[in-house]
């Protein structure tokens, strides 16, 4: 169980530091209302990934005995952690925009996690497969992987939000861009593992 536990920690961290649309969207509403606008925004996958999480684990569930599509989909995920791993490691922070909007902002986040493409992407190719071996170990694996995994990926950005309210240059700041920068390193580790899954279920090894 602490194997799904590390795995959702590592995996929040690197999706909350991660330069994206939704965390364009908790900086742009931080300076532009307040940090509580900004830590609505953080919360909005939570409300949003249900129904993702629930359809993926359906479908997968369905493919149990089909290990070659099993396969495809793990390195379609290997794929994805590999190329999240070397835009955080080529990062050079997140630019940040003052733009006017309308408030609303957990409104706005729900509606900019459900167009985005990296919530369906993680969930099909990362994230159902790794609950789907969690569930096959007991019931508090899955849980494990799917608290840690939203805690530290809401949570990251809600300590985000807060720093950019005190200081709004902290996202172009070296420490921001060297522990992102690191998590991609990890990231691109963890692609091994996922590649290594692929070719068991090939057969190939």
């Amino acid at each position: 169980m602490s194997h799904y536990l590390l795995t959702g920690i590592l995996l929040g961290l690197a999706a909350g530091f991660a330069p994206g649309p939704l965390l364009t969207l908790v900086v742009s509403e931080t300076l532009q209302h307040d940090v509580k606008a900004g830590i609505k925004v953080a919360f909005a996958p939570i409300i949003t990934d249900l129904p993702i999480i629930l359809l993926t684990l359906f479908i997968l569930s369905k493919l149990s005995n089909f290990n070659y599509v099993l396969g495809i989909i793990s390195f379609v995920g290997g794929f994805f952690i590999l190329f999240m791993g070397y835009k955080s490691i080529g990062t050079t922070g997140v630019s940040l925009s003052e733009d006017k909007v309308k408030p609303n902002s957990l409104l706005k986040g729900m509606l900019v996690n459900a167009l985005s493409p990296h919530p369906y992407l993680f969930w099909v190719s990362v994230g159902a497969p790794i609950m789907t071996k969690a569930m096959n170990l007991n019931v508090f694996a899955p849980l494990a992987f799917i608290v840690s995994f939203y805690f530290f990926l809401v949570g990251t950005k809600i300590v985000l939000a807060l720093l950019v309210g005190h200081s709004k240059s902290f996202l172009k700041e070296n420490m921001y861009i060297y522990s992102l920068r690191f998590l991609g390193m990890v990231l691109c580790l963890f692609s091994v593992v996922l590649f290594y899954d692929g070719l068991k279920l090939f057969e190939i090894i």
